[in-house]
């Protein structure tokens, strides 16, 4: 019996635990690898050298995932036997890559030419000595103190070879726990149990995929339009139910429900509007150890969602292709754009489907039914590079708000003085704490063209706030509740965190000290881990 023909006209439901994964060069997808410039780099710098490395001494990379404290290092979590395949993926990447490869190339001669010759004076005889494959995408500049730099006009390099939609690809299967090898250092290779839909992540069958967690629709129909090979039918099959999904409960009370659905991500209900900060919503339908909010606690229409910041953990592809045809408005920093560790994701939104961006500036409000979203200042956690797509929230449902800081890193505390005296005291702060933090190379590493010295690379950290710096916006802001975000601690987190906490950790011994001064000044406090949800009603005059 076929059970894919049986199932064709029946009207099925995508299984809640059916992963849609996006991939670019068989990489797991995010931001990085979508903008041209910066995926050039990373295809050179971080993809090919993981690859040769595995190649030649797999043995190596198999015992270093082994490893827990290698946890997140370069090292790819794929069995030795497997390394033909391997081999067969970076003949791959340079044959269908080589213009990327050759831009990577190109974008460190510029930077080598502006070293060397660009000493102050007029930069206009050296568009002349500009590489050929950058000539007309990029502009030279100075800085005030005539420091040399170039910006590149990322909107033309949209446009041009060097982005390329048939790199993107979805990876299809079921998942049955949390467990998933590091994004950063292991690619997808074939596996029986999984589909790669060979479609752009602008494609209209993932909008319709997405859906049919909640609209049962023909398997014939989904068929049609992913053009399936017949010998993958069956397989295509095995990711539907025709069990319903639970309903959604909508929020129904008189004034503010907030739910924590893990890591940074947090959904603000009245009964009219919905709110999602950082969407990172995890699977269901497989046992856990660990209660959480999924897809079915998420509303049917998100009005606004915010992003925070620009890396994989606040970005995750992942989440927001799958919740695209559910977001009316996706709200991001405004992007200055050109600088290569600053790609514009607006542009990046736009080019993969994305057609209700809003750009929000620092201290710029949007205002709607009683509810005000504000743009705070973001600083630290960017390893002191000059990146501007990055902002902080401050959510205002009637005069109840909420702060949320995600990862900053309260280095100068004058910065919230000033933005107190506009703001006024909050009802709720939400703040990250991972005061650690992965050194500047981990995450940056393959947009430099120069070797980092390590004692430098150490200094400049992804850190979020200590102790110290957390309890200065407390004291500032006078919220009567603080809450500290798990941090990549949930399970399903762990495959782009790639973090592990004991009891003696930095980050928790620092949240432990600030949740318990909180507590000592009669505020609620409480370090988020799973799920939580908070029931908020007005305040009588």
């Amino acid at each position: 019996m076929n059970h894919a023909t049986d199932m064709d006209e029946d009207y099925v439901y995508l299984s809640p635990n059916t992963v849609l994964e996006p991939l670019i060069d068989r990489w797991y997808a995010w931001s990085h690898l979508v903008s041209p410039a910066t995926a050039a780099m990373n295809i050179l710098n971080r993809h090919l050298k993981i690859i040769n490395s595995f190649i030649q001494a797999p043995d190596v990379h198999v015992a270093a995932v082994q490893n827990p404290k290698l946890l997140g290092g370069p090292f790819m979590d794929t069995p030795k036997a497997r390394v033909g395949e391997v081999k067969d993926l970076k003949a791959r990447t340079l044959d269908e890559r080589s213009d990327l490869i050759e831009l990577a190339k190109a974008i460190k001669e510029l930077d080598q030419l502006l070293k060397q010759q660009a000493k102050g004076y007029s930069l206009e005889p050296l568009y002349e000595q500009i590489p050929p494959l950058l000539k007309g995408y990029v502009e030279l500049l100075y800085d005030l103190n005539g420091n040399p730099s170039y910006r590149f006009f990322e909107s033309l390099l949209y446009r041009s070879k060097f982005y390329n939609p048939a790199s993107q690809s979805i990876a299809l299967w079921l998942t049955h726990n949390d467990s998933r090898p590091f994004v950063l250092s292991t690619p997808r290779l074939d596996e029986p149990a999984v589909l790669h839909l060979p479609i752009p992540f602008n494609h209209p069958a993932i909008d319709l995929l997405a859906s049919m967690k909640r609209q049962p629709r023909r398997l014939s129909d989904v068929k049609r339009l992913l053009d399936v090979p017949a010998f993958d039918e069956a397989l295509l099959a095995s990711f539907f139910t025709t069990d319903t999904p639970p309903t959604y409960s909508k929020y129904e009370g008189d004034f503010i429900r907030m739910r924590y659905f893990g890591h940074a991500c947090v959904l603000i209900e009245t009964n009219d509007v919905s709110v999602l900060v950082d969407p990172v919503v995890s699977y269901y339908g497989y046992p856990s150890d660990v209660s959480r909010f999924s897809d079915a606690n998420l509303p049917d229409v998100i009005d606004y969602v915010l992003i925070t910041h620009n890396h994989q953990d606040h970005v995750l592809l992942e989440t927001l292709l799958s919740l695209r045809s559910r977001i009316r408005h996706i709200v991001i920093p405004k992007s200055v754009g050109g600088s290569l560790q600053d790609p514009n994701l607006k542009l990046m939104f736009q080019h993969i489907g994305f057609d209700q961006v809003v750009e929000i500036d620092e201290m710029e409000s949007l205002r709607f039914s009683n509810c005000t979203i504000t743009g705070i200042p973001f600083i630290g956690e960017h390893c002191d590079l000059n990146i501007r797509t990055k902002m902080c929230y401050l959510v205002k449902i009637a005069d109840f708000s909420i702060l949320f800081v995600a990862d900053s890193c309260i280095v100068e505390p004058q910065l919230y003085d000033h933005i107190h005296a506009l703001t006024g005291d909050v009802d709720v702060l939400l703040l990250g704490m991972e005061c650690d933090g992965a050194p500047l190379t981990w995450l940056y590493g393959p947009l430099l063209t120069e070797d980092l010295a390590r004692d430098k690379d150490q200094s400049r950290r992804l850190a979020g706030s200590n102790y110290e710096r957390g309890l200065s916006l407390v004291d500032r802001f006078n919220p009567k509740e603080v809450y500290v975000y798990a941090m990549g601690m949930e399970p399903w987190l762990e495959f782009i965190s790639s973090i592990r906490y004991t009891d003696e950790s930095n980050p928790i011994v620092a949240s432990n000290a600030l949740i318990n001064a909180c507590r000592e000044r009669g505020l609620l406090a409480e370090r988020l881990f799973g799920e939580k949800e908070l029931l908020y009603v007005p305040v009588e005059g």
